[in-house]
């Protein structure tokens, strides 16, 4: 009945978020529209009546102005590409308060709490400043790899000179307590030998992240070298560490200045602290990608650097493996991807990986 006559009812387990301090009853904007909050804590405006059915999921969302109420998308017919959602405003976040924008940009895909954008990470408009909780990517190498949209042998300096920018944005994005995982080879031989983690590690601290390990990814798939320089000879002999590394870094504060639910287990907590992580990568071909990296990988950041619900962006998100581990973990995640085929081919992931099956906890 309060359905069909306005009213919303706020749970009593969100108040505290969306209601916070203010002495009810009071006035407010539900959609822009003039609305009011009574002191049961009920949501009432003209643009409410008979707006939802009965038992509908609702998503809430507190701005500036008041409130946005939209249907929360939940299965395979509410979630379409941008070309079939022309006209429609997104709404880039439901129960984690203002974590990210409300935009004119559409997700190109979007359910249970899982964003991607068809976007360029140095030029996007659909993150918030000072919202993103965890950052885990794996970007594009500089190491000669044939992605779709970027040219990956480009100089070195050029390259580092891209990886400064990305950084800078994603620091902006993230929070004072916000860390990154960033995946990276150790270092390159191809075109001529570069320190590439080192590197990147001195821009990102020219930045402001400030560092806080190295971890060792030995992906166990030694190839058959070819390169061996000066063969049985001191003269050149060229030195290869088959291994990447995940540099682990932070913003302000090291220390999680919120709470929130840990789900690591006391197995996992002991190995994963170890900075040398034994695990097989991921197949080329199989994920019809050029340099998928396999899910263990955000798996285990996002466990060992995250709560249950925290907010997870990867800014090159591929063949969207971060999402399935954020499926996989119960966080919201979003990912940003400037090929749209790689953007189907994430979709794709994550429709086998049963998302439209899946709810996230707390989201």
């Amino acid at each position: 009945m309060e359905c069909s006559l306005g009213f919303v009812q706020i749970p009593s387990t969100d108040r505290s978020e969306l209601i916070r301090a203010t002495q009810l009853p009071c006035t407010t904007q539900v959609n822009g529209v003039e609305a009011r909050l009574d002191k049961y804590g009920r949501l009432w405006s003209p643009v409410l009546k008979n707006k939802f059915a009965i038992g509908t999921t609702i998503e809430l969302i507190r701005n500036d102005s008041g409130y946005e109420i939209f249907p929360a998308e939940t299965n395979a017919s509410l979630v379409s590409t941008v070309a079939e959602q022309k006209d429609k405003a997104a709404f880039v976040k439901s129960k984690l308060g203002e974590s990210l924008k409300t935009i004119t940009l559409e997700p190109y895909f979007h359910a249970n709490s899982i964003y991607i954008f068809n976007d360029n990470i140095l030029k996007t408009e659909a993150i918030a400043e000072d919202s993103i909780d965890l950052i885990v990517t794996s970007p594009p190498y500089g190491v000669d790899i044939k992605y779709e949209n970027y040219d990956d042998s480009v100089p070195y300096n050029r390259y580092l000179g891209f990886t400064r920018e990305w950084l800078e944005r994603c620091y902006s994005f993230s929070k004072d307590d916000g860390r990154l995982c960033l995946n990276v080879p150790l270092d390159k031989n191809k075109g001529g030998q570069q320190s590439v983690g080192a590197d990147i590690t001195c821009i990102a601290k020219e930045i402001g992240w400030k560092y806080h390990s190295t971890i060792i990814w030995n992906e166990q798939n030694i190839s058959r070298r070819t390169a061996w320089g000066s063969w049985l000879s001191a003269s050149a002999p060229f030195v290869i560490a088959p291994v990447e590394v995940i540099i682990v870094l932070y913003k302000k504060m090291w220390k999680k200045t919120h709470k929130g639910k840990s789900d690591i287990i006391r197995k996992d907590f002991i190995e994963w602290t170890n900075g040398v992580w034994n695990f097989s990568g991921e197949s080329k071909n199989r994920v019809g990608h050029p340099a998928p990296f396999p899910v263990e990988l955000p798996r285990r950041c996002i466990k060992l650097f995250s709560y249950v619900s925290d907010t997870i962006l990867d800014p090159f998100l591929g063949s969207g493996t971060t999402l399935l581990a954020c499926l996989e973990t119960k966080r919201a995640g979003v990912g940003i991807e400037i090929n749209k085929n790689y953007c189907d081919l994430a979709v794709k992931r994550l429709k086998e990986y049963g998302i439209f099956q899946k709810k996230l906890e707390g989201l």
